[in-house]
């Protein structure tokens, strides 16, 4: 795995349940991010995928398992290594578990994604949306 200039490999789920995709709210957005999907550092000795999973149980208190890596990119509005891992939901409701770092929490249908995140949403991440959202 390549690095990104910080060093901080960054992992997101990308939640998909009932024709929804999970989005959380940060609480301080991250230059135009303000929404985007559960998402967190990777710790030592964890896998991007084990990141993804632990990050949206922290965030959203959600038990997920990861399905697939989608892909990786040094993102260009935060200059970060992200991995985006496709989720099931295995339990529990969606919520605001980690109240400091998440206001709010939604499940988008694909309809509305652009809204909540206008610059647009990483292409490998958009095909994988389009086909399960569709």
């Amino acid at each position: 795995m390549t690095h990104a200039p910080d060093g901080q490999a960054v992992a997101a789920a990308v939640v998909v349940s009932n024709g929804r995709v999970l989005l959380v709210r940060r609480r301080v957005a991250e230059g135009e991010l303000s929404w985007q999907f559960p998402a967190g550092k990777v710790e030592p000795g964890e896998s991007r995928e084990e990141a993804a999973v632990r990050e949206t149980r922290e965030e959203t208190g959600l038990s997920v398992a990861a399905l697939q890596l989608l892909g990786e990119r040094v993102h260009p509005a935060t200059g970060r290594l992200i991995s985006y891992t496709a989720c099931l939901v295995l339990e529990g409701t969606a919520h605001v578990a980690a109240p400091r770092e998440v206001a709010e929490v939604a499940w988008v249908p694909h309809d509305e994604l652009l809204r909540y995140v206008p610059q647009g949403i990483y292409v490998p991440v958009q095909r994988y949306l389009d086909t399960e959202l569709l």
